[in-house]
């Protein structure tokens, strides 16, 4: 409970530092025709086909803006989206961040053999290595927080999931990781707390949410 209660509190705190710093509003029909790329990896809708590309579909808007500024600007390196953001402004990033949030998003399935693993770590964290439980921020049902920016991860592909959990552990001691998660370092601190058995376990619960 208490780790829970510091992450709730880290919540609101970059909940109140988000508007404080409105983002601009999307247009979800000019973002539909600014996807035409995006569909080749991510699918027409947002519900990409291969593992190794992310479910942009019921993503919250928030996130997805934040995501494409931080891959255009550097903050977050991402091989195969080097350059196909180059030259887009906030604004048009907002329209293709709302087209994908107001699509649907298809399902995912948890692994049984890794099921009371994954749901252990996302309801109640790993209290002997300080990880807190991944609800906090990303909901029971894996819906996210849109206000503060957490991302959704209901029916996102587990492989993806797993992928960015990595990428935070080892952004936690190596700047080749992912570090985008602010000077708080919620994912990095989180990710590093997690054997690559629980990594595996907690991405296919959460993907199997509904």
């Amino acid at each position: 409970m208490k780790n829970i209660a510091i992450v709730c509190g880290l919540l609101f705190g970059l909940s109140q530092a988000a508007l404080a710093a409105p983002a601009p509003k999307g247009d979800a029909d000019a973002g539909e025709a600014l996807t035409t790329t995006c569909s080749a990896c991510h699918g027409a809708d947002g519900n990409s086909a291969a593992p190794t590309f992310p479910k942009l579909a019921d993503q919250n808007a928030r996130y997805l803006l934040k995501q494409m500024q931080d891959i255009r600007d550097g903050a977050r390196p991402v091989p195969t989206m080097a350059g196909l953001l180059d030259g887009k402004t906030d604004q048009q990033l907002a329209d293709i961040a709302a087209y994908y949030a107001a699509q649907p998003r298809s399902g995912s399935q948890t692994n049984p053999e890794m099921l009371e693993l994954g749901e252990k770590v996302y309801r109640s964290g790993v209290a002997e290595r300080g990880v807190p439980a991944c609800m906090a921020c990303h909901s029971p049902h894996g819906q996210g927080n849109a206000p503060a920016g957490f991302p959704s991860l209901a029916g996102q592909h587990a492989d993806y999931i797993a992928t960015q959990l990595r990428m935070y552990r080892k952004g936690h001691e190596d700047e080749a990781g992912r570090t985008n998660d602010g000077d708080t370092q919620i994912m990095r601190v989180t990710a590093f707390g997690l054997s690559d058995r629980e990594i595996e376990a907690v991405a296919s619960y959460a993907a199997g949410l509904k």
